[in-house]
Order: structure tokens, then C-alpha cells, then sequence
């Protein structure tokens, strides 16, 4: 399940992005972002990674509440989590964040 297609997403950060390190030394943040849709009472979550240096200047920007727009791509994944049972990810590989009011 690698499909992947482009968003932008406008919306609200749900916690600071945290910044973390792959093995191989990659700088990657890693947030969540509430995007409220007209018709619907409660937000709508979605995962958001960004990569590189980017990922370490948002990281020390944003904080939780920040509206910003988020550019990238959906990323979806299968997986068999502990128990053997299939589970489906997805997530926004983000190009480009912004501010918005």
C-alpha cells in the first residue's frame, strides 16, 4: 500500500513537533495537525513528517496551536503489528509548511 498523492492540508498543531534521528544521523519532526472540514463537528487528524533541515527549523518554530498549511504527500503503509493482525498507516511526507491566520 505505497500509494501516494499530493495534499495541503490547513490546520492547527495538536503537540510541538519532537525531532528525532534515524540511525544513519537524518534529522526527521514528527507532529500532528487538526484540520477542521466544513460539515464536521470534530477535526480531522492527520500524521505529519517532515525530513532534513527543515525538519530541524520547524521543530524549534512550532508550537502546539500553531495554524499552519502543510504541502506534501500521502503516505500510506501496511504493517503486522505484535499480535500478527495487519494494520494500515498513513501520513503526510511534507514539502512545505507555512503560516496562515
Amino acid at each position: 500500500m505505497n500509494n501516494q498523492r499530493e495534499v495541503t492540508i490547513y490546520g492547527r498543531l495538536g503537540k510541538k513537533p519532537y525531532l528525532r534521528f534515524t540511525k544513519k544521523e537524518k534529522p526527521f519532526c514528527f507532529f500532528t495537525l487538526a484540520e477542521q472540514v466544513e460539515g464536521e463537528e470534530a477535526p480531522r487528524w492527520h500524521n505529519i513528517v517532515m525530513w532534513g533541515k527543515e525538519a530541524e527549523l520547524w521543530s524549534s518554530v512550532l508550537n502546539k496551536g500553531t495554524s499552519v498549511f502543510v504541502r506534501g504527500r500521502i503516505v500510506g503503509r501496511e504493517y503486522k503489528s505484535d499480535s500478527g493482525e495487519l494494520k494500515n498507516y498513513r501520513e503526510v511526507n511534507a514539502d512545505a509548511i507555512g503560516f496562515t491566520n
